[in-house]
C-alpha cells in the first residue's frame, strides 16, 4: 500500500451521528477513551473495550474495509510479540511440544496488549476518519494547541503525499532502466541507498522552497489568533459526557480492581 492510499479522511464526507458530531467535543472525547483503554490491565475488562470501539465504528457508517486495510501493516509490529511472549514469558506451563512451552502469563500479557492496541487503533481511526484532517487540526487549534505545532502537523501530513508520489515515480523511472527490487543484489542495495538519499534531498529543497514562499507571504510576521468557528450544540455536548462517563468508567473499573487485588 502506497502512501497515496493511506488518507486518513477520504470518507470523511459520510452522514452519521459521529461525522456530525462538533469536532472540539468529538476529539475531547475519543481521546478521553484512547487514554482509558490505555489504562486498562486487568483482563475481566478486556472484553468491554472491543465492544465499546466496535460499537462506535459502527455508529460511524465506515466501510469495515477502511479498518482492515490500515490494520494490517500495523498489525505486523504484533507478530514477534505475539510470537516470543507465550513462548518466554512466565512459569506457569499450559501446554509443552518438545523443547516448547505455551506459558500462560506470556499468552495473557499477548491477549491484553492486542486487545488494548485493536480497540486504540479503531477509535483512532473513527477520529480522523469523521472529519477533514483540516478540520481536526482546527479543532487541536480551538482547544488550545500552538500554531507552530498545528502548522507543523498539517504540513508533514500533507507533503506524505508528495514525498510518496515523488517515491513512485522514481520507482517507476527505476523499473523502466532495469532496476528489479526482488533481487537484492550488493549493487542494487547501493541503488536503493541512492534512491533514498535523493528523496530526503528532494525533500528538504522542497520544505525550503514552501518555507520561503510562506515567508514572502507574511508567514510568522504576526502572531494568529485561532478562529472560533465551531459551535456545540446541546446534543453535542451530551454525547460528550456520555463519552466522557464511559471513559470514566473503565478507569474507574481498573482502579477498583487494582484495589480489590491489593486487599486480598
Amino acid at each position: 500500500m502506497s502512501l497515496l492510499k493511506l488518507g486518513l479522511d477520504e470518507f470523511a464526507r459520510l452522514d452519521s451521528p459521529l461525522h456530525r458530531w462538533e469536532p472540539r467535543c468529538k476529539l475531547l472525547g475519543l481521546m478521553a477513551l484512547i487514554f482509558s483503554f490505555s489504562f486498562v490491565q486487568d483482563l475481566r475488562l478486556l472484553p468491554l473495550m472491543p465492544v465499546a470501539a466496535f460499537a462506535l465504528f459502527a455508529a460511524s457508517r465506515l466501510p469495515l474495509s477502511y479498518l482492515t486495510t490500515r490494520l494490517r501493516y500495523p498489525g505486523f509490529f504484533l507478530l514477534l510479540p505475539a510470537i516470543t511472549l507465550p513462548l518466554l514469558s512466565g512459569s506457569t506451563v499450559l501446554l509443552r511440544l518438545g523443547p516448547l512451552a505455551l506459558r500462560q502469563e506470556g499468552s495473557l500479557a499477548v491477549l491484553l496488549i492486542a486487545t488494548r492496541f485493536i480497540s486504540i487503533f479503531t477509535v483512532g481511526l473513527i477520529l480522523f476518519g469523521t472529519s477533514p484532517f483540516l478540520t481536526t487540526i482546527k479543532a487541536l487549534r480551538a482547544l488550545g494547541l500552538p500554531p507552530v505545532l498545528a502548522d507543523m502537523t498539517l504540513l508533514s501530513y500533507r507533503y506524505l503525499y508528495e514525498i510518496g508520489g515523488d517515491l513512485a515515480r522514481m520507482e517507476t523511472a527505476m523499473g523502466l532502466r532495469g532496476f528489479k527490487a526482488h533481487r537484492l543484489r550488493r549493487s542494487a542495495l547501493g541503488t536503493l541507498a541512492s534512491l533514498i538519499g535523493s528523496l530526503l534531498v528532494r525533500s528538504y529543497e522542497r520544505s525550503e522552497r514552501v518555507y520561503q514562499a510562506m515567508t514572502l507571504r507574511g508567514y510568522g510576521r504576526s502572531p494568529r489568533r485561532a478562529t472560533d468557528e465551531f459551535e456545540a450544540h446541546p446534543r453535542d455536548l451530551i454525547a460528550l459526557g456520555g463519552l466522557l462517563l464511559l471513559a470514566i468508567t473503565f478507569a474507574a473499573g481498573e482502579i477498583a480492581m487494582r484495589l480489590w487485588r491489593g486487599n486480598l
